[in-house]
């Protein structure tokens, strides 16, 4: 029998200039639009891991701001048997002419933040999240 476990992810949402950046990611052969981040490793709090993902992915150091959502339900992972618990944080940085994703098969661009919803994300909680955004800053 396969052991239950949990699987944190942290993101971050920056919104600069009336624009929200996001990414596009294929996993396991399916399209998912979220917010840059990922999974928290063993000995990382979560600041640390979102200012390592940044960097992996973008390149970008980053500031990390106020805690914006953590989930509150339970969520089962829709690509392995976790549970997924997922953190999200405002950040900020200098903003580059050019943002390069350093990650082969993704992309990262901005959105006007007045076409953010629900509708934009994926996954269930990039769902709630992005509603949450609407309401906030929409």
């Amino acid at each position: 029998m396969e052991q239950k476990r949990f699987n944190i992810r942290v993101y971050g949402l920056w919104i600069q200039d009336g624009m929200l950046l996001i990414n596009e990611e294929l996993v396991m052969g399916r399209k998912i639009i979220k917010l840059p981040g990922g999974g928290l490793q063993w000995g990382e709090g979560t600041e640390d891991c979102l200012k390592r993902e940044w960097m992996e992915e973008l390149g970008m150091d980053i500031e990390v701001g106020a805690h914006f959502y953590t989930t509150h339900f339970f969520q089962a992972s829709a690509f392995d048997n976790s549970q997924v618990i997922s953190i999200y944080y405002t950040v900020s940085a200098t903003k580059p002419e050019t943002i390069t994703n350093h990650v082969s098969g993704e992309r990262t661009f901005w959105v006007p933040i007045s076409e953010v919803s629900e509708n934009t994300f994926t996954l269930p909680i990039d769902k709630i999240v992005g509603g949450m955004i609407r309401a906030k800053w929409g």
